[in-house]
């Protein structure tokens, strides 16, 4: 069995919508990446998956930093993916 750490996902703007989750708490595999968890969350079909499914457009920050897909998650942290932001 492998060992699984646990970590907090945000959503936020149009995909915190479109899904109906702001905050989630997930265990995870050991070892996860930002993208193995994009790649995760997105098997959950519908709105997970349109909304996660474009990384260029989709981004993610782990700990309020900007990460890349390549990111190793480590226990406690904080997750977010949000979609592009508009306004005026």
């Amino acid at each position: 069995m492998t060992p699984s750490i646990d970590i907090s996902l945000k959503l936020f703007a149009a995909l915190r919508e479109s899904t109906g989750v702001a905050e989630e708490a997930l265990s995870v595999p050991s070892g996860s990446t930002v993208g193995s968890v994009r790649a995760t969350l997105m098997l959950r079909g519908g709105a997970w998956h349109k909304g996660l499914s474009d990384a260029k457009r989709c981004r993610a920050a782990v700990n309020h930093q900007m990460a890349d897909e390549a990111r190793a998650l480590e226990p406690t942290d904080e997750l977010a993916f949000f979609p592009p932001v508009t306004g005026g």
